[in-house]
């Protein structure tokens, strides 16, 4: 099968909507998926087979309907940077998720939108309105009831989703600079490239043998599928639907992250963490409401 990249955009907002759902679904099962690994295996062992994977079924479905637009690059050493933050975010990620439950983890990364929002008005010049402040405050404090001193939570494991998020935002802020001359599948193929190389050089240091079980062979197989699945579908909603509409159902990611670690790990968070998730995810659904649709009014 051959995946043929669509570029000439349609209005479908529902299809969006949907789209979207599937892909932070996809993710959802993703961290899940990936915290069982990361529990038995080290960390760069797995994100390494991911991104491995990721080459494999771009060569495969897609090379042979786009041939070098696959990996064309008008600033391709930038593109290798924006690939190297991804590949830290996801290394930290993993940390995180070894110490900590699903939900919380993924909900302590989200701070990203937040961060995105302060480092644009420091580098970027862009001002931050009353609302982002507020969404900003509500956020943080989010943050602060999940990682509250005296909760439950690995200190350590919190401070890798926070390294995690802060990492993130450069990444945003590159793909933000880079979307106007790069292509999104060259984007994700250099990424899958750099994710691969650094995880690779990564695996040594780290191996230590193991008995792999067909679940483990079967769920490595899972996360480099549904990994690039989940980009390419959320990639595939902003073709039909505005970034105005669709940014608020992103945090969707972490009601079904939440959910996916109570029905793979029996995890339920606490009553005032899951107010501190219910916040972030507010929040960072308001600020990126807010936010484009200022944009788009051209505010």
């Amino acid at each position: 099968m051959t995946v043929h990249i669509k570029q000439k955009p349609e209005h479908s907002p529902l299809k969006g909507i949907i789209l979207v759902l599937f892909a932070v679904t996809l993710f959802s099962s993703l961290d899940a998926a990936s915290k069982h690994l990361m529990t038995r295996y080290d960390v760069p062992f797995v994100a390494a087979v991911r991104y491995a994977l990721n080459i494999g079924l771009l060569l495969l479905l897609v090379a042979p309907s786009q041939g070098p637009a696959l990996w064309r690059s008008q600033r391709r050493g930038l593109v290798v940077v924006r690939g190297f933050m991804l590949a830290l975010a996801t290394f930290f990620a993993g940390l995180a998720l070894q110490r900590m439950p699903v939900g919380e983890t993924i909900a302590i990364i989200y701070l990203q939108g937040f961060g995105v929002m302060l480092a644009a008005a420091w580098f970027l010049r862009e001002r931050i309105t009353v609302v982002g402040w507020i969404c900003a405050i509500i956020g943080f404090a989010g943050v602060l009831l999940i990682a509250r001193p005296g909760g439950a939570l690995d200190p350590l494991g919190v401070s890798y989703a926070v390294v995690c998020a802060a990492v993130s935002v450069v990444y945003v802020l590159m793909s933000r600079s880079l979307s106007a001359t790069e292509t999104t599948i060259a984007m994700l193929f250099h990424v899958a490239v750099v994710g691969t190389v650094f995880f690779g050089v990564l695996v040594p240091f780290n191996w230590r043998p193991h008995d792999f079980t067909w679940l483990d062979v079967t769920l490595l197989t899972y996360i480099g599928v549904a990994s690039l699945a989940g980009h390419f579908l959320h990639t595939s909603a902003y073709r039909y639907a505005p970034a105005s509409l669709l940014a608020p159902f992103n945090y969707f990611h972490i009601g079904f992250a939440a959910f996916a670690g109570w029905l793979f790990y029996d995890h339920v968070p606490d009553t005032l963490a899951l107010a501190g998730m219910g916040l972030i995810a507010g929040a960072g659904a308001a600020l990126a409401l807010f936010t484009n649709l200022k944009n788009s009014k051209g505010e």
